[in-house]
């Protein structure tokens, strides 16, 4: 069985993954940064899990959860950069500059951080994994309102890219693809009801729900290491044969 740490692991994607991963008897470190989050899920998790808090953006919070973890279980064998923000959907110059600095820091910097305590660790270690997870934006696709999160979700894409050819031996990387999952980051900032009425019929035919995405990520995250690996739910053929059954049934994501 794998060790593995999933930032941001306290809610959505990253939640539903330690779910998946404990059920198959992995052992999993995750951290959030609410602390009365960290404690309500703690309790909630069972199998071999360590629950803390740790800012992605602090590099030496990041270093600690790696250390706790090895003190915990004895090696790190996967480490997921999963912790993730948005924002509202505004244009760029209406975006307060507070917001996008939160974002570009959450999404990019704590990826450098945690790649980069996770790669140095684990050559030190002999080897193991690191995933980056890709978002809106990735694929260079762009959606106004969203330019910063899409920036941000960019350079994650290219940063991955460019570490698999810096990786030292014995350590890989490579990009989770989680697609379109019906989570809060997903209809996040929408103020018209009309416009959000209009996206969630997009989101019923492509989304689907964490506990559909997650388990399918999880088994991949701990089979598919090598370097340079890209594992996507949401690939082009799915797209075209979901617009494609669209008419003929009926998918509410966002019912109570």
């Amino acid at each position: 069985m794998s060790t593995v740490v999933v930032t941001g692991g306290t809610r959505g994607i990253g939640l539903g993954m330690a779910h998946a991963l404990l059920a198959r008897g992995h052992r999993v470190a995750l951290c959030g940064t609410d602390a009365e989050r960290v404690t309500k899920v703690r309790g909630e998790l069972t199998g071999e899990a360590l629950v803390t808090t740790a800012d992605v953006t602090d590099r030496e919070q990041l270093q600690h959860l790696w250390d706790v973890a090895v003190e915990r279980f004895g090696s790190v064998d996967v480490w997921i950069n999963n912790a993730g923000i948005s924002h509202d959907r505004k244009p760029l110059w209406e975006l307060p500059v507070a917001t996008a600095r939160q974002v570009i820091d959450t999404n990019l910097l704590g990826v450098l951080n945690g790649s980069a305590v996770a790669i140095a660790a684990m050559r030190a270690a002999g080897g193991g994994h690191v995933w980056n997870m890709e978002g809106l934006g990735s694929d260079g696709r762009t959606v106004p309102g969203l330019s910063t999160y899409g920036a941000s979700k960019r350079a994650v894409t290219y940063l991955t890219r460019a570490l698999v050819k810096e990786v030292p031996a014995g350590v890989s990387v490579g990009l989770l693809s989680p697609g379109m999952v019906a989570t809060d980051l997903l209809t996040h900032g929408y103020d018209d009801p009309a416009e959000l009425a209009k996206a969630r019929k997009v989101f019923n035919i492509l989304a689907d729900r964490v506990e559909t995405v997650a388990p399918w990520l999880a088994e991949r995250a701990v089979t598919r290491t090598r370097n340079g690996a890209h594992v996507g739910w949401l690939t082009t053929p799915k797209v075209i044969g979901r617009f494609a059954a669209a008419p003929f049934r009926t998918r509410d994501l966002f019912a109570e």
